[in-house]
């Protein structure tokens, strides 16, 4: 069998990633591996890009623009349910049963939706396929276009969700339909899993796997909603598969005061002592931590970036926590928020009268916690910093950590071969997830999850969450082109 990678496999011993990353990539020389591998993936597939597949991915383009036009922000009522009457209309037109589709509702508004491609002779557990379905808030007014009408400009498609994580959902509905007009006869049971509320509490994920396990029950699943294929300069580095994530953590950190008249200020206000509080969060600088995977990550991705940068790298792998060279890293955000847990001040408010001195001050802080590390330690941190400006410090939810997902050859050589073909040449990078997804809820329930949104993205220019959110229109198709041959090689009999 051809092994696009060198790669040691240790599927028997290997419990973790962060427990096997040294046996994966100790004395493996990954620099002439990857080389090796660019050379002979020429020689296999031959330059650019692997051939399209014109229908599935104007299938995809077409749901895609769809789902945009639903507003399934806060601002829309975070209501699921016109987006799922259409994706079932369109199911059920392909040939979908009733018994083949399951809505459950977390609320009247929050449609969760499970779509079951059934397997006529199943040799294998069913392999299961993520999105979700829910967007951030978007301001019109802040947008230069608007945000929830799917435009192409420039070679990318502008709206709120067409990188987080509508395009996960359109290529998976668009797969499922293509499968079905082609009569696929898979090996397993495919499974669709589109959840409502990701963006917020990840109920709809924690309801499904605590509740509804037959729904959902698989070998392992795959996130359209974690991973990237990692762009330098414009051209695809490396293919970025995420099999662990950081830890979500958010925190209230509150100033009382019985307030007064403002004609007679004082140092010592409400809105004062937490302003002092967050600028001592904003001074603070968790230390650099890197586990295994992270360590082995960075050790393959210098080989990939320009002297300067793997320059920065090897001083984050000597753990240089030099307090200039800490902040330092903050002008590569993407590297910071691998190497160290890092908190931020997300929301603020404040007083009740313009004349009056405040009687409270509230903001809310988010954090992002190393797996290695704990929300509790954070808090303890947190707690000594506030403490000094009487400012109290609650957790705000509960933090979920997960554990890593096992690195094992019956996941990572599809996926790498796969991810060749497109992108000739392109190693396969586990990795740690800065941000959150359903993925932990899946994992703590004993189902390994794998990030390959296989996503060109350049990390100088995420703006997901943010302003003129936008993904690349050949990058959509080639994403879409991905997953269908990806599902299609772990499903063939």
């Amino acid at each position: 069998m051809r092994r696009p990678v060198s790669w040691t496999w240790t599927e028997s011993s290997c419990g973790t990633y962060t427990r096997c990353g040294s046996k994966l990539f100790r004395n493996t020389g990954l620099a002439r591996s990857f080389r090796v591998l660019f050379f002979l993936a020429g020689l296999l597939f031959g330059p650019g890009y692997a051939i399209a597949d014109p229908a599935t991915e104007a299938l995809a383009q077409e749901i895609l623009a769809e789902l945009i036009a639903v507003n399934t922000a806060p601002s829309g009522g975070s209501d699921m349910r016109v987006a799922v009457a259409s994706l079932v209309e369109r199911l059920r037109g392909a040939g979908y049963a009733e018994d083949d589709i399951t809505i459950v509702k977390k609320t009247a508004q929050l449609e969760n939706l499970v779509i079951r491609e059934r397997s006529t002779k199943p040799k294998k557990k069913p392999l299961l396929l993520m999105a979700h379905m829910d967007v951030v808030e978007a301001l019109p007014e802040d947008w230069t276009v608007d945000p929830f009408t799917m435009i192409k400009r420039d070679g990318f498609f502008y709206g709120r969700g067409t990188i987080d994580n509508k395009a996960g959902a359109a290529m998976l509905i668009a797969i499922l339909i293509r499968l079905k007009q082609e009569e696929f006869k898979a090996n397993r049971d495919l499974i669709v899993m589109l959840t409502a509320d990701e963006e917020s509490t990840g109920d709809g994920a924690l309801v499904l796997v605590e509740e509804h396990r037959d729904l959902i029950d698989a070998e392992f699943a795959l996130n359209t909603d974690g991973g990237s294929v990692m762009l330098k300069d414009g051209q695809p580095r490396a293919f970025i598969m995420q099999t662990s994530e950081k830890v979500f953590a958010s925190f209230v950190l509150e100033a009382l005061d019985p307030g007064g008249h403002s004609s007679l200020p004082r140092g010592d206000s409400a809105i004062s002592r937490l302003a002092r509080a967050l600028t001592d969060l904003y001074e603070y600088r968790f230390p650099i931590d890197l586990s295994e995977g992270t360590t082995a990550y960075f050790e393959t991705w210098k080989h990939l970036v320009p002297p300067s940068e793997s320059v920065l790298i090897d001083e984050i792998l000597q753990n240089n926590n030099d307090p200039e060279f800490v902040r330092r890293l903050d002008d590569s955000p993407y590297y910071n928020a691998l190497a160290r847990t890092t908190c931020v001040a997300t929301q603020i408010s404040g007083g009740h009268a313009e004349n009056a001195l405040p009687q409270t001050a509230r903001a809310v802080v988010n954090c992002r916690v190393l797996p290695q590390s704990s929300a509790a330690a954070v808090q303890t941190v947190l707690e000594e910093m506030a403490a000094r400006h009487s400012v109290t410090v609650t957790p705000l939810g509960v933090s979920r950590p997960s554990p890593p997902s096992p690195l094992q050859r019956s996941i990572l050589e599809p996926v790498t071969t796969i991810a060749s073909e497109i992108w000739p040449g392109i190693p396969v990078i586990p990795e740690m997830s800065t941000g959150a997804s359903d993925g932990l809820f899946i994992r703590n329930g004993g189902i390994p999850v794998y990030g390959v949104s296989a996503i060109e993205v350049d990390p100088n220019d995420l703006r997901a969450h943010g302003q003129d959110e936008r993904i690349g229109v050949d990058a959509f198709h080639r994403a879409t082109r991905y997953w269908y041959r990806l599902v299609k090689k772990l499903a063939t009999p």
